[in-house]
């Protein structure tokens, strides 16, 4: 498996930017390594069977047949005559992981239908064929999404899925020996059949740029799998996707061409650790093209400027395929790589093994506080259509939160969803906490209040346009002793890690049995609240009638919204991008691993006299009703208000962050608090005389 295999001779001619790092080959430790690694890989179950390969080669063979029958049907239905009915044709191609050939067992196969330019999208794609499959009882679970950034069909076709996109280019006959890599098959088209078309021309592009495909193959395999049990494989919630990480390897593949896998992985970690990011990951130049369409640029796109981790793809029109990667995922990553970086040296020493680097990572354990965002719908159909849209909007979630907190607040989102059997047609999703370390001791007097955040992601949420009134989602806070039992493996709640470093979080909202929404807090009076209120009001916080009170000083940033006004700092989002472009390749010795605070910090929220460090607060609307006098509360947000939906819904949870009283804001509030006693006794002295 990582013996050299399949070669574009990199020994010959140069393959990439720039000339490799090291073109020396392997030694015997590394051939041992390789096959440790190798072996690692089959026993962790990522090939698949003979029979398996088989099932999917008849299934694609399958599938063209039907595409060449659909598009028969539409032409003829469509006035032609039968010449032409005869030669219409349509062609299934193949790109991602099976193209690849890095696919492991139950994956799904990434399809592309070709087809001429009379068979349109919308009308024959998404309507007479999805008709034809919905007919046939070999494909199960259909479900389209024609409104997506590319529109695609999913099914199962006896029992393998499938993802089928469409391309209608401008031919009227598609010859069975099309080259979809070609420039002219992009002459007018539409934006969707060019993003539909890249996945084929990506993939084909990759391995014709890879010295070496057997090892990019098996390096490719490693680090999807590392990427998975590490929980930063996922393109929708702010991670990497499979293309993604095939770019990231195949230029370690041209940096060290003729390096096994075991080398190629210890290279992987070592320079992307050392990636001074923004800088592109790029495979080959980018080609401007003669068909004038819009390619990744920098020098000429502002919105390109604004990408923290770019990794190009290598076919025109370059597009940056990271798009989605946000400050707080990026330092995720970027502590794996450390990490990575680190066992990889243990293990050329031979103080570790393989098992080591693949740990799963225990997210549960890694943080103290969490968010939790609760899905559900009626029936299984309208829960995969609610899923597959929250799925695509929880990476807002994170970047608002980044913006409105000006980074200071770090997620953590989870790349994947949790299911509550007891619970029909209910998901969870997870999303760690932390604070951003900072240098200035100020930092930690830092107070941020996220509600309007939260409450702003759902109202997006709601505006799906296929939104029904029995689609229902719940964002409340929940510590690390209060996740659910149906998150862990078999149901078992693990024991609780030792005491380490982070924020303690205390919910003023409670969750009470059988409820999925935050309930009051009782033990938290009206009376202690407006101390609280007025006592944060003295310290410079924003209140609700004065937004333009706010301190965007580096030593306090503030945001306070009581009556949830909009006082959102337009801060932007955070990056570190040079206003002047990227540049091609380079390595430094700077690093983006931000690591988290290691004192240790307690809540208490009994009134003023007791302290508050680092608390993260998440209420209900029902808190607010009535608890503080004299504060006025907002109209809960609605799907009903979000979008004209009429059902029974709760209210918004909210989210707070509060930091600890300085002890000089104390004495000064005590300060204050003689001088009036002291002019009091002054003046009843005086009345009594």
């Amino acid at each position: 498996m990582g013996s050299p295999g399949l070669s574009n001779q990199a020994t010959a001619a140069r393959i990439g930017l720039s000339e490799p790092i090291s073109t020396g080959g392997p030694s015997e430790f590394d051939v041992i390594k390789t096959r440790e690694l190798e072996k690692f890989l089959v026993d962790a179950g990522l090939y698949e069977s003979h029979e398996e390969a088989i099932a999917r080669e008849e299934v694609l063979g399958r599938l063209d047949q039907i595409v060449k029958t659909w598009v028969k049907n539409i032409s003829r239905a469509k006035g032609y005559n039968e010449s032409i009915v005869q030669e219409a044709n349509a062609k299934i191609f193949t790109f991602g992981s099976y193209r690849l050939g890095v696919h492991s067992p139950g994956a799904d196969i990434d399809t592309l239908c070709v087809g001429p330019k009379h068979a349109t999208r919308n009308e024959d794609f998404f309507g007479e064929l999805y008709r034809m499959l919905v007919e046939m009882p070999e494909v199960q679970e259909l479900h389209s999404v024609s409104e997506a950034h590319v529109p695609v069909m999913k099914f199962k076709f006896n029992g393998v899925s499938v993802d089928l996109l469409y391309a209608n280019v401008s031919l009227w006959v598609i010859p069975e020996d099309l080259d979809i890599s070609q420039e002219s098959i992009l002459q007018n088209v539409d934006d969707k059949t060019v993003r539909s078309l890249n996945g084929c021309r990506v993939t084909d592009q990759i391995l014709r740029l890879v010295p070496n495909i057997q090892t990019f193959r098996t390096t490719l395999r490693c680090m999807r799998l590392w990427a998975k049990r590490r929980g930063v494989y996922s393109n929708v919630t702010g991670f990497l996707g499979g293309i993604n990480w095939a770019l990231l390897v195949a230029r370690i593949c041209q940096l060290y061409p003729n390096a096994l896998p075991s080398m190629l992985v210890s290279r992987f970690f070592r320079v992307y650790n050392l990636w001074k990011w923004p800088n592109p990951v790029m495979l080959c130049p980018i080609e401007q093209g003669s068909l004038g369409l819009n390619f990744w640029d920098p020098r000429r796109n502002h919105k390109d400027t604004l990408h923290l981790m770019p990794i190009i793809t290598p076919a025109y029109p370059c597009m940056n395929s990271s798009y989605n990667v946000s400050s707080s995922t990026l330092r995720v990553m970027t502590e794996e790589f450390q990490r990575g970086k680190e066992i990889c040296e243990a293990i050329e020493a031979n103080n570790a093994s393989w098992d080591s680097l693949f740990e799963p990572f225990a997210f549960f354990e890694a943080y103290r506080n969490y968010l939790q965002i609760d899905i559900a719908a009626e029936t299984d159909e309208d829960l995969m259509n609610w899923k597959g849209w929250v799925e695509s909007r929880i990476r807002w979630l994170t970047l608002k939160i980044e913006r409105d907190t000006n980074g200071a607040l770090q997620c953590h989102p989870y790349p994947g969803e949790f299911s509550d059997k007891s619970k029909p047609n209910y998901h969870s999703y997870f999303t760690g906490l932390r604070r951003k370390q900072s240098p200035n001791p100020q930092a930690t007097t830092e107070q941020f209040d996220i509600r309007m955040t939260v409450d702003d992601f759902k109202r997006d949420v709601y505006m799906y346009n296929s939104l029904k009134a029995t689609m229902w989602i719940n964002v409340c806070h929940v510590k690390r002793k209060e996740i659910p039992s149906f998150v862990f493996p078999g149901g078992v709640r693990p024991p609780p890690p030792p005491s380490g470093r982070g924020f303690e979080i205390r919910p003023v909202a409670q969750r009470l049995p059988g409820s999925n929404s935050p309930q009051p807090d009782n033990a938290v009076t009206g009376r202690k609240k407006r101390k609280q209120q007025q006592d944060e009001v003295s310290r410079g916080a924003v209140s609700a009638s004065d937004s333009t009170s706010l301190d965007d000083s580096p030593a306090r940033k503030k945001i306070q919204l009581n009556n949830f006004a909009d006082t959102i700092s337009n801060s932007g989002f955070p990056g570190n991008i040079c206003s002047n472009g990227p540049g091609i390749t380079g390595f430094g010795q700077s690093k983006l691993i931000e690591q988290q605070s290691s004192s240790e910090q307690t809540i208490n929220f009994q009134g003023l006299s007791e302290e508050i460090d680092g608390a993260v607060e998440l209420k209900s609307e029902s808190q607010y009703d009535g608890e503080i006098e004299g504060l006025k509360t907002s109209v809960p947000v609605t799907p009903e208000l979000a979008t004209g939906v009429a059902r029974p819904g709760e209210g918004p949870t909210c989210l707070a962050i509060q930091q600890k009283f300085d002890l000089e804001e104390l004495e000064v509030i005590f300060s204050v608090l003689y001088i009036l006693l002291f002019l009091c006794s002054i003046f009843y002295r005086k009345m009594a005389n």
